[in-house]
């Protein structure tokens, strides 16, 4: 998401085809994205129905993202992919700790 100085741009919705359907999503990164009626909208790998915490609970319980991407066989869950989604995470726990104005 970019940023206007303090204020954060929403992602404009994209429509791509896809296999003769219309595919419709907002870009949250190169990889993960959010589809209107996929998922509920929560944040998935872009192409896909695999659900980003989905994956990140499989990496919190120990598997490796080497595992992951053997075990999903799917072009779009990629270590790029997987590394993408882990950094995402990470500065939206930054993000709502901030928001929050914990003090040290």
């Amino acid at each position: 998401m970019k940023t206007n100085g303090n204020r954060a741009r929403a992602p404009r919705l994209m429509r791509e085809t896809l296999g003769g359907a219309s595919y419709e999503y907002y870009p949250l990164g190169r990889h993960v994205v959010a589809a209107p009626g996929i998922c509920g909208g929560r944040p998935t790998f872009k192409y896909t129905r695999i659900e980003v915490k989905l994956v990140l609970d499989l990496l919190a319980a120990g598997w490796t993202i080497e595992r992951v991407v053997a075990d999903y066989h799917r072009p779009e869950v990629t270590r790029a992919a997987i590394r993408e989604a882990i950094g995402m995470a990470g500065k939206a726990l930054v993000k709502s700790a901030s928001v929050l104005q914990i003090a040290a």
